[in-house]
């Protein structure tokens, strides 16, 4: 009996050797005549940057600063993700935050609340609050809403002047925006919290060009007597900074190059399998069939999906792999790639061709690229699942399988079902 062992996505070389190394030792110990050999691929079939990333934007310059739009795009992401966090910090912190120590509009240091206020009498900010209550949800003609059903945020946009305008962040700010000053800018505040909401609404549906989504928030903003066109408001200062630290577009701008250069293995293999895997399957084939008697099939993630579509296209042609008795894919994605039709060995909802072999699928719940081959392949008695833990998360417990005793246990039951010997 023979062991042959598939590498997965992104192995080279030095870690092909150490990965089969441990493969090796465990199932020799359980298997002690039996042969265990690998077919390493990587270098031969895997992919690699033939124009060294010549189409990779930035890969010259890793590392370089932000760029002229990034803080407005960070700062976007931001409001997005929580389309009341500029009405939250004029709530919380008022227009008392300017560099100098003086609030904004104020430099003789008079307090931005009114402590004289007469009773009764409403502050700039709570006029706007009432005009914001006014604005309707897509109002009939006019340019707003040409913008609002053209960038697809109509259906949303209802909801999202409801938030805002009943949010307790904004009745908080507007009752701290006692002059003409900060309801000016607490209305600009307003229009980009109602706008981010929309865009968050309609997800990826929005068609909403970085100007038209501007245009937008001038037009609300004008309706609730302020300007957009104004800049320099404190809370947007504030966020636009923020947002280049915590939010994840200016760090993949700046490093796209080399993130790019260090996920090509990993994803790259992928892809070109998918373009062109029958090399891949071809070299599989050789190495299979290079030795006579019964082989058990070890495949790891991408080595799963070359072996299922090697051996169903096999199997369909009426002629199997000689000597394959036990296919085993570990953290394979071949079941969720046959349910998406992207499986080149078996055409989506029929089963597995009659000569293909048996079938042990190896998971963890908590490896994202691995998948349940039973429920797409319900009945059908070669196939089944096994569940193993190795109580890691993502993406280390795609590796840690192989360190796992009852992998190589199952393994061992399921040749004795077989009666390989």
């Amino acid at each position: 009996m023979r062991f042959l062992f598939v590498h997965g996505t992104g192995v080279r070389r030095e870690r092909h050797d150490l990965l089969f190394a441990l493969v090796r030792d465990r199932l020799s110990a359980r298997f002690p005549g039996a042969a265990v050999d690998s077919c390493f691929w990587g270098e031969r079939y895997g992919a690699a940057l033939s124009a060294q990333g010549r189409s990779v934007p930035g890969l010259s310059a890793p590392g370089a600063g932000p760029g002229p739009d990034d803080e407005e795009i960070a700062e976007w992401g931001l409001l997005i993700a929580d389309p009341l966090c500029e009405l939250r910090v004029l709530a919380e912190a008022g227009w008392d935050t300017g560099a100098d120590g003086h609030p904004d509009g104020h430099p003789d240091g008079a307090p931005d609340d009114d402590g004289f206020a007469m009773p009764g009498v409403q502050s700039a900010g709570e006029h706007v609050l009432d005009l914001l209550a006014e604005v309707s949800g897509v109002p009939d003609g006019g340019e707003q809403a040409a913008l609002l059903l053209g960038t697809g945020l109509a259906a949303g946009f209802p909801a999202a002047l409801k938030t805002v305008s009943r949010s307790a962040e904004a009745a908080r700010a507007g009752a701290r925006a006692t002059g003409q000053p900060q309801a000016r800018e607490l209305a600009k505040a307003l229009a980009r919290a109602v706008t981010a909401a929309a865009l968050a609404s309609a997800g990826a549906e929005a068609d909403c060009t970085g100007a038209e989504r501007d245009r937008l928030v001038e037009l609300i903003t004008t309706r609730l007597g302020g300007d957009a066109r104004v800049p320099g408001a404190r809370a947007a200062a504030v966020l636009g900074r923020l947002a280049l630290r915590v939010t994840t577009q200016p760090l993949l701008n700046a490093w796209r190059g080399s993130l790019t250069v260090g996920a090509t293995p990993a994803l790259g293999d992928i892809l070109r399998y998918q373009a062109r895997g029958a090399d891949l399957r071809a070299f599989l084939h050789e190495r299979i069939t290079a030795e006579p008697g019964p082989t058990v099939l070890i495949g790891h993630s991408l080595g799963g999906i070359a072996l299922v579509d090697l051996l169903a296209l096999a199997a369909a042609r009426g002629e199997p792999v000689p000597g394959v008795e036990l296919l085993v894919t570990v953290g394979s994605q071949a079941p969720f790639l046959h349910e998406l039709g992207a499986l080149a060995g078996i055409v989506p909802g029929t089963r597995l061709p009659y000569a293909f072999p048996r079938w042990l699928n190896v998971y963890d719940r908590q490896d994202v690229l691995s998948y349940l081959a039973e429920p797409v392949f319900p009945g059908d008695p070669r196939v089944s699942d096994q569940e193993i833990g190795s109580r890691q998360p993502f993406p280390a417990c795609h590796s840690a399988y192989w360190k796992q005793d009852a992998l190589y246990a199952r393994i061992e039951q399921a040749v004795a079902e077989a009666e390989i010997g």
